[in-house]
């Protein structure tokens, strides 16, 4: 009987999804020629963004009404604090994946993160940047950011997506990610330092690493189906052992 039990607890990872989250993906070269436009709608090279300094990326999409303002927000904050010197120590490019985003979406993203900046900060450090041609779905995959499509009520399309901040060396190497909303400016400054050093590090669990839902129906739906995943499984459980029962029973009395 407890094969049979133990069998049926190693079908539930097959009811999970695996095509949300992050896929760690260390010591992977990302392209440097995928383009991007860039805050004046230009055309422009990862590469050039990069500026040959280790960088911060973050993917996020402009309009996110869930996790990506706040890691935003406190990326800013904790960079305000960091010692190092932006643009000429590290870089950092927010892409946004949204295929539907204007580069004006981009713009005003820049101002609201740099007023929240606690200090002067030099402008030409972070970038916000939209796909060209999905480089933005492509780098996502080449970083193993996982995300999905959704439509709203409104009939807009949202994302299901995580939190997370990948590291890249000067040449384009993952060489860490920073995962969650937040972030110690320690942590920042050694993963920085790392990067540019070209050494990867398996990244630190945190247990704020949020999903962004664009809409609680979505959710709704998702717990109700595993909801009935979940019962069906324990009535077959149920019946399994209630049958291998009856007939251990069955046996005694013979």
């Amino acid at each position: 009987m407890k094969k049979y039990l133990i069998l049926l607890l190693l079908t539930l990872p097959l009811f999970s999804d695996q095509s949300l989250g992050i896929q760690e993906k260390l010591g992977t070269m990302v392209p440097l020629d995928l383009t991007f436009i860039d805050e004046d709608g230009q055309s422009v090279t990862l590469k050039k963004l990069m500026d040959g300094k280790p960088t911060l990326l973050t993917l996020n999409y402009y309009k996110c009404a869930g996790i990506c303002s706040p890691q935003l927000n406190k990326l800013a904050d904790t960079l305000s604090l960091v010692k190092l010197a932006e643009n000429t120590d590290y870089k950092v490019i927010t892409v946004g994946f949204s295929e539907t985003e204007k580069p004006s979406l981009a713009v005003t993203k820049k101002k609201n993160i740099f007023h929240a900046m606690r200090r002067d900060y030099v402008q030409d450090t972070w970038h916000f940047v939209i796909g060209e041609n999905n480089s933005s779905g492509k780098l996502a995959e080449y970083v193993g950011f996982k995300y999905k499509a959704m439509k709203m009520k409104n009939g807009d399309v949202g994302y299901i997506h995580p939190a997370m901040t990948v590291l890249l060396s000067p040449k384009g190497k993952i060489t860490g990610y920073l995962e969650g909303v937040n972030q110690l400016p320690a942590d920042i400054t050694m993963a920085i330092n790392e990067a540019k050093l070209g050494h990867t590090r398996k990244a630190i669990r945190h247990n704020d690493a949020p999903y962004c839902f664009t809409e609680t129906p979505l959710m709704d739906r998702v717990i109700n189906k595993m909801t009935r995943i979940m019962g069906i499984l324990s009535i077959l459980a149920f019946m399994a052992f209630y049958f291998f029962y009856l007939r251990k029973r069955n046996k005694k009395e013979d």
